[in-house]
């Protein structure tokens, strides 16, 4: 007879963990073991990682979820390891070796090559993806052979520098926008070379100000005391550290969380989002400012639970 599972207790967990994910697990195998080891009744997390990538993933619990889209649009930082002359059909070692080139590169010439990949930019996305046409996943269609046409998105390629070169293996550090594909850029770069690349290894090291150096792995997370788990939580707002702030007296905090507008007439804040916060720093949620005729207003578009 089948061994019975004891069903796991959930809980209320509010914060944001700092997850190193492994090799081998998608993102949501990864959060969804993060959230079995901390017991939450709510869980996201805040851009994939391929399963053969490793590094930082914010994972959200309970309300930190309704703020982790401003990590979904945060600049990536990451260290990735090329492998030259050689092309693979999925643009890294989950495909097959398509092509094989002679390497006849110096450092000179890469450092010539990543220059010049600098800066604003499209880049067609990789039919190996996520993304979806007409409600089916690209590398679904990928899998039956089929190739559809995608539109290039803009990114930003905000930094770029060679760490090593090898012989046939070239290690980067790269910071970029949202929505850009290393996988890709590998290509590219492998392509400027005139040999060819893939992606063999990828390791996300930075996402909006957080740092995979303060991560934690699932196995240090299964080893912790249960108690404690919690103390390795950073706040909802922590999310929000990209934006700027508005703190707002007993009254008007009062109004905003009950989903109202307040005139914001002492000081001038730029129009856009803010983090709001209320008496004592207490984080309040997000608001968008805007002009509606000729008065500045503030207006939730998330807020926290009372």
């Amino acid at each position: 007879m089948a061994e019975k599972r004891t069903p796991i207790t959930r809980r209320e967990v509010n914060g944001v963990l700092l997850l190193d994910k492994p090799a081998g697990l998608s993102s949501t195998q990864a959060m969804a073991a993060a959230k079995r080891l901390f017991r939450a009744t709510k869980a996201g997390h805040t851009g994939t990682l391929d399963p053969f990538a490793t590094g930082l993933l914010p994972v959200c619990f309970g309300e930190a979820t309704k703020f982790s889209r401003f990590m979904l649009e945060a600049r990536k930082s990451y260290c990735a390891t090329l492998k030259l002359g050689e092309v693979s059909s999925t643009g890294d070692t989950e495909g097959v070796i398509t092509q094989h080139s002679a390497v006849r590169v110096d450092e000179a010439q890469v450092q010539r090559v990543l220059h010049g990949f600098l800066g604003d930019q499209t880049q067609t996305p990789p039919m190996h993806s996520a993304l979806k046409q007409n409600g089916v996943p690209l590398y679904q269609l990928a899998r039956k052979g089929i190739e559809v046409e995608r539109a290039p998105r803009a990114i930003t390629i905000n930094a770029i520098s060679l760490v090593s070169l090898a012989g046939s293996q070239m290690v980067i550090d790269v910071d970029v926008s949202k929505g850009t594909y290393i996988r890709v850029l590998a290509e590219d770069i492998g392509r400027m070379l005139a040999c060819g690349a893939y992606l063999t290894d990828l390791r996300r090291t930075a996402t909006g100000g957080f740092e995979v150096a303060n991560a934690h792995t699932l196995d240090a997370l299964a080893a912790f005391d249960p108690t404690g788990l919690d103390e390795l939580l950073l706040t909802p707002q922590s999310l929000c550290a990209v934006l700027p702030e508005i703190e707002l007296d007993t009254a008007d905090a009062n109004i905003f969380c009950h989903g109202g507008w307040v005139a914001i007439e002492a000081v001038a804040p730029a129009l856009g989002e803010h983090a709001i916060y209320g008496p004592g720093r207490l984080f309040l949620g997000v608001g968008d400012v805007s002009l509606l005729a000729g008065r500045t207003r503030l207006s939730p578009t998330r807020v926290t639970a009372s």
